[in-house]
């Protein structure tokens, strides 16, 4: 057994913190991702710093910001020249491997390096019969994604030199849209899920961001999204999913008897009395499908203990299991991401490292995903170099939090109006308590980021008051002073992380 600590990192794709029982949500179960809680520790404040997939990969991987790294959009791909964690690691006698989504472009310059082997979904990737690049050669597999990422995880462990430590990316598509589960899981959620809250936010009193994002669960999920047969035609079947796009939207019409929908998988036909039992049924066939694609992730959890444990590695072995991000499950009539309310914003993070970890302990602390690779190299002994922007929460981890440790986050994101989702390109520093929020509304050239560009607006939250985020209280006179405070520690960070604010945008209002 080697001294130096073995790690597996696992990570899902728009896994919401509230779809892991750990965080104490009650909408499903995940034994096995809660075994992690239970014998280690959870992180309950930890975020990313931009809240889409690729953006997401580059910080964690790279331990920088998206400025840094140059991977601000879904359309721009990581250098694969950059050093990463990986690259670290290997250097340091480390055996590596990255298998499942990679999601950071494909082709040699943004393959992924600083692995011994990797297997990797080409873009988003397939649930079923999945194709994937495998040390540069698309090979095809037969089953279901999860499933083979697992089984690929596993006959990788297995064949490793004993006498050397390990590094594993177990990177799962899953629960990425269209949400398809597994088969033997598609009927696991029968009953009916409690609905959010913020379901029917109006969004009154916000900037435009809110009510202009294409990603609302009454008028923006599609027929392959909820597993549903989508009928032959046009505009008149529902518009279309994103630009040069086949997939269209299931209507919202006000009058609803017309409205018949199939089931794909049974032929059950589906027809509706009301809006409200129109709208009801969209949001239960997405949450029962989004949730039934966790389970197939518990149980692959569940299996990578099994063989720890089974080979005595787990003591001296670092699980951690995160997302690339959070997750809307309807909260504000929402699915996706993007935006820097708390449910995008909030990854999950569990650690479990029985050689140095508390079991059953937790944290309030605040991190980012730029402090991942910080922390991992941490954990193994190795100095990090100067380039890494993160800091490492290892002392956190064993209950040891420095007096000095940050208590704000900055948050950028890039692709302003992107080609399905129309979010706003916006920064922003989140504390425990406050959360301000600029729309400079603008694409500053980014790919895959569109304009038109339009006027600054600013949101300010009280995350005490109105943990639901709903009312913006920008401008109110009593909170002048938190303003001030907030516009100048947003000043602060874009400063310490060298990132460059939009030109005049810390200078309106209140500055």
């Amino acid at each position: 057994m080697t001294e130096r600590p073995n790690i597996i990192f696992i990570m899902a794709d728009d896994h919401a913190s509230k779809a892991i029982s750990a965080y104490g949500y009650g909408i499903n179960k995940t034994p096995n991702i809660d075994r992690l809680a239970n014998e280690g520790a959870r992180l309950d404040h930890c975020y990313v710093t931009n809240s889409i997939c690729t953006p997401s990969r580059a910080a964690i991987l790279t331990g920088t910001y998206n400025h840094v790294n140059c991977v601000t959009t879904l359309d721009t791909p990581i250098n694969s020249r950059l050093p990463n964690v990986a690259k670290h690691l290997q250097s340091n006698g480390y055996q590596t491997a990255i298998i499942g989504k990679w999601h950071l472009g494909e082709g040699k310059e943004h393959e992924p390096s600083g692995f011994d082997f990797w297997s990797v979904l080409p873009g988003q990737g397939d649930y079923f019969d999945p194709h994937f690049i495998q040390m540069g050669e698309e090979i095809e597999a037969e089953g279901y994604a999860t499933d083979i990422i697992t089984d690929k995880s596993l006959t990788w462990l297995k064949s490793l030199d004993q006498g050397k430590p390990f590094f594993l990316m177990c990177h799962h598509k899953a629960p990425h849209r269209e949400w398809e589960p597994n088969p033997k899981y598609r009927d696991l959620f029968a009953d009916e899920i409690a609905i959010p809250d913020t379901f029917n936010d109006d969004y009154k009193n916000r900037a435009k961001a809110a009510a202009a994002a294409k990603m609302r669960i009454k008028d923006d999920i599609t027929y392959d999204d909820l597993g549903l047969v989508q009928p032959e035609g046009g505009s008149e079947i529902g518009e279309r999913a994103r630009r040069k796009s086949n997939r269209r939207k299931i209507p919202n019409p006000s009058n609803v008897s017309d409205i018949r929908l199939i089931d794909k998988h049974t032929g059950e036909i589906f027809q509706f009395n009301t809006p409200e039992e129109f709208h009801n049924f969209k949001y239960q066939r997405y949450l029962q499908r989004y949730l039934a694609t966790i389970a197939s992730i518990d149980d692959s959890v569940g299996e990578i203990l099994q063989f720890l444990d089974d080979n005595n590695l787990a003591e001296n072995t670092i699980v951690v299991y995160t997302s690339d991000q959070g997750f809307f499950l309807s909260d504000h009539g929402w699915f996706d991401k993007r935006l820097m309310c708390e449910e995008s914003l909030q990854m999950p993070m569990l650690v479990r490292y029985p050689a140095a970890v508390a079991a059953g302990s937790t944290s309030d602390d605040m991190i980012v995903n730029v402090d991942v690779a910080q922390t991992v190299l941490d954990l193994c002994g190795i100095e990090a170099p100067d380039h890494v922007q993160g800091r490492s929460f290892a002392s956190v981890l064993q209950g040891d939090t420095p007096e000095d440790w940050p208590t704000s986050m900055y948050y950028r994101y890039w692709m302003h109006r992107d080609g399905s989702h129309l979010c706003p390109a916006h920064y922003g520093v989140g504390t425990r308590t406050h959360k301000l929020i600029c729309y400079y509304n603008d694409p500053l050239d980014q790919l895959g980021a569109n304009g038109p560009a339009d006027p600054i607006e600013w949101e300010l939250f009280d995350l005490v008051a109105d943990p639901l985020e709903v009312n913006n209280v920008w401008g109110d006179p009593a909170y002048q002073a938190i303003t001030v405070e907030l516009l100048h520690e947003l000043a602060r960070l874009q400063t310490q992380v060298g990132d460059k604010p939009f030109p005049d945008a810390t200078a309106v209002g209140h500055g």
